[in-house]
C-alpha cells in the first residue's frame, strides 16, 4: 500500500454519468436507459490507490472504462492532471494514452493468441514509436523481468502460460509506456486464490518503484483492504460511501457497506461462528429501472418511508469520509 505524502489531484472526476439508450421498434426509438454510472464523484491523488467495491451490476467496469475514455461519457467531466479529457477528440486522447492505461479482468481474453508475448508487450511501443529494434527488445526484456517473468520466454505464446503468468504479462503491457495511472478492471477475479496475492504483491511493488497511481477495481473486500489507500463503495451506478481504508472496514456507515463487510469470512472459526451476518434479501435492481428514493432502499435491513422518497444526499460525515445515507449518522443503529 502506497504513502501518500502529497495529496496532489491526478485524476478527478465530477458527477460521472454513464447510460445506455433502450431503444425499440423499427425506428429505434428511445424509450428508456440503462443508467449503469450515475452521477459518481472521485479523486484519485497521486502515488495512491483508491479502491472502487461492490456487487456486479454496480457499474464499477463502466466506470473505470469511462475514466481512461474508452466509453463516451453521458455527461460530467474527467479532468487528468489538470486536463479536461471529458469532450477530447479521440485524436488528442491518443496524445494522452501512454500516461493512462488499463489492466483487464480476463487475461485469457486481454491477449491475442496469435501474438507472441514480445509482440503484445511491444505493441503500445509501436504504436506511439517508442525506441526501435534493439531497444525496443531490450524494453520489452526489463519489463518481463520487471514483472517476475524469464525474458528468455519473449517468444512464446499465451497459451504457453499460467493464468498468473498472463495477468503478469497484460500487467507489463500495461506499464510499457512508463503509464502514471493505471486501472485495475477486477485484475484477480479470474485467478486462482494461491496466485491471487502474488498479483497484487507485484501491483504493489510496481507502485512503489515506479510511483504508479491505481484505481483497483474488485468485488473483493478483503484483497481491496490490502491493497488499497482509501475504498469507495459503488451500488446500483452510485457512491454510497467512500473513506480511507481504516475508517471504512473499522467504522462504516452505510448499511450496504457493513453488508459487504459481514460477507468477508474470518480466519478464526470462534470469530466466524460468533458473527452477526447482515443478509441482504433480493438482487440488486436493474439500473434501466432503478427504484425512486436511495436506490439501496428495497434490500436495506434499516430503512424507512423517507427512504423511498427521497434520494440521500452525499455528505462528509467525518474528515474524509463521505456516505449518502439518511440515517448514517443515527447511533440507533
Amino acid at each position: 500500500m502506497a504513502e501518500t505524502t502529497e495529496r496532489e489531484v491526478l485524476v478527478s472526476v465530477k458527477g460521472l454519468k454513464k447510460h445506455y439508450p433502450i431503444t425499440k421498434g423499427l425506428f429505434r426509438r428511445k424509450v428508456g436507459a440503462v443508467r449503469a454510472v450515475d452521477g459518481i464523484s472521485f479523486d484519485v491523488y497521486r502515488g495512491e490507490t483508491l479502491g472502487l467495491v461492490g456487487e456486479s451490476g454496480s457499474g464499477k467496469s463502466t466506470a473505470g472504462r469511462a475514466v481512461l475514455r474508452l466509453e463516451d461519457v453521458t455527461d460530467g467531466t474527467i479532468s487528468f492532471d489538470g486536463e479536461d479529457l471529458t469532450h477530447l477528440p479521440m485524436g488528442q486522447v491518443r496524445r494522452i494514452r501512454p500516461r493512462m492505461q488499463m489492466v483487464f479482468q480476463n487475461p485469457h481474453a486481454s491477449l491475442n493468441p496469435r501474438m507472441t508475448v514480445a509482440s503484445i508487450i511491444g505493441e503500445p511501443l509501436v504504436e506511439h514509436k517508442k525506441g526501435r529494434g534493439g531497444e525496443r527488445k531490450a524494453r520489452i526484456e526489463e519489463l518481463l523481468a520487471l514483472v517476475g517473468l524469464d525474458p528468455t520466454h519473449a517468444n512464446r505464446y499465451p497459451h504457453e502460460f499460467s493464468g498468473g503468468q498472463r495477468q503478469r504479462i497484460g500487467i507489463a503491457r500495461a506499464i510499457a509506456l512508463n503509464p502514471e495511472f493505471i486501472v485495475c478492471d477486477e485484475p484477480i477475479a479470474a485467478l486462482d486464490v494461491s496466485i491471487q496475492a502474488q498479483v497484487v504483491n507485484l501491483l504493489d511493488h510496481l507502485q512503489d518503484e515506479l510511483g504508479l497511481s491505481y484505481l483497483f477495481i474488485s468485488h473483493d473486500m478483503s484483497m481491496v483492504r490490502h491493497i488499497a489507500d482509501r475504498v469507495a463503495v459503488l451500488y446500483l451506478g452510485r457512491l454510497v460511501e467512500m473513506a480511507d481504508v481504516d475508517a471504512l472496514y473499522d467504522n462504516a456507515k452505510h448499511p450496504y457497506t457493513r453488508a459487504l463487510h459481514s460477507a468477508v469470512p474470518v480466519p478464526d472459526p470462534i470469530i466466524e461462528a460468533s458473527r452477526n451476518r447482515v443478509i441482504l434479501e433480493g438482487d440488486i435492481p436493474s439500473p434501466a429501472d432503478p427504484p425512486p428514493g436511495c436506490s439501496f432502499h428495497t434490500r436495506c435491513p434499516v430503512a424507512q418511508d423517507q427512504c423511498s422518497l427521497d434520494l440521500p444526499v452525499w455528505q462528509e460525515l467525518e474528515p474524509g469520509h463521505w456516505v449518502a445515507c439518511h440515517f448514517a449518522d443515527d447511533p440507533e443503529w
